[in-house]
């Protein structure tokens, strides 16, 4: 359930891809990266900690290897698939158990295992999704953090300014493959927006579930 609070960048990893285990991010690394985005040192290392600590507790529960994390201070994204209801809320019950957590959003949905082709369908369109970011003048690329599941877009960072955003989301739902887009981003000095979605077709959507 995503409860209301404030939203700054993201950062996070996936916890694992087709069985594999994803390098987790270190504090190290996320101070660099904040360097060159517009977030503060410490919000940094608070997510990166958050993230590792949650990742390591799905590591330790069976059948939560296809769940995702990415964290954006203090708010914890979770998607990815799992095999039941109960698995669902235990990877919630685990992202809530970090005491530097303040929201959880979560996005996992029930059903059986991808496999290698799904999530490689997935890590290709979040590649071209970056790219088209990338390309834009418009948008500083690197404020954005791109998670995708089974076509489904979700964007988390800061955006300067609301046209910015906008143009973020039309290029994210453009991509070949994208099924909708949903928004985790805030405007910056602004209170963040909590889940607005775009469709593929450019339009508006309501918000994800919870």
């Amino acid at each position: 359930m995503l409860k209301p609070a404030l939203l700054s960048l993201a950062l996070c990893a996936p916890v694992i891809a087709s069985g594999c285990v994803a390098a987790a991010v270190g504090t190290g690394t996320a101070v660099g990266v904040a360097a060159a985005q517009d977030r503060t040192m410490g919000e940094a290392v608070d997510d990166a900690t958050t993230s590792n600590e949650i990742k390591a507790k799905l590591l330790n529960e069976g059948g939560l290897g296809e769940v995702d994390v990415e964290v954006a201070q203090g708010l914890v994204l979770l998607s990815g698939r799992v095999s039941s209801p109960e698995q669902r809320v235990r990877a919630e019950d685990l992202a809530w158990s970090s005491t530097r957590t303040r929201d959880v959003a979560n996005e996992i949905v029930i059903e059986r295992p991808g496999g290698f082709f799904t999530n490689a369908s997935d890590e290709l369109i979040t590649a071209r999704v970056r790219a088209s970011l990338v390309g834009s003048s418009e948008v500083k690329s690197v404020n954005y953090n791109i998670e995708t599941y089974g076509g489904v877009v979700y964007l988390m960072g800061i955006a300067r300014t609301q046209s910015e955003l906008n143009e973020a989301t039309r290029r994210a739902s453009i991509v070949g493959g994208v099924q909708r887009v949903v928004s985790y981003v805030r405007v910056r000095d602004t209170a963040y927006e909590t889940g607005r979605g775009v469709q593929d077709d450019g339009e508006l959507a309501g918000g994800p579930s919870s």
